[in-house]
């Protein structure tokens, strides 16, 4: 069964930076198209961004400029690195591949206010 575990969120004011990392079982991080998504309450999972096998990430509009996707040197964990975070980003957030997998975490959550 796959499992992927989530870390690196807390309570920030506005305008502060967060760095999320994210392991799965089996080489899935390494070897899979891989995403960062989010949950706000009463909203629908988002796709916030993706990263490739092959490297080439994307943004969504809302976090473009502000949040990055990385894989490590090792390929083995999913970092979301976030700054000039908003209220507006304050969510539940997820890593699993993309498209994704039928199982998800237990997320990370992530609140941005002052």
């Amino acid at each position: 069964q796959v499992r992927f575990v989530e870390s690196g969120g807390d309570l920030v004011q506005p305008g502060g930076s967060l760095r999320l990392s994210c392991t799965a079982s089996g080489n899935i991080v390494s070897t899979y198209h891989m995403g960062w998504y989010r949950q706000a309450p009463g909203k629908q999972r988002e796709l916030v961004a993706a990263i490739r096998v092959g490297g080439d990430a994307t943004v969504a509009n809302s976090a473009k400029g502000r949040f990055a996707i990385s894989r490590s040197d090792d390929r083995n964990v999913l970092i979301l690195q976030m700054t000039n975070l908003k209220p507006e980003d304050s969510a539940i957030y997820y890593c699993n591949s993309l498209p994704s997998l039928e199982y998800w975490g237990q997320g990370t959550q992530v609140t941005v206010s002052s």
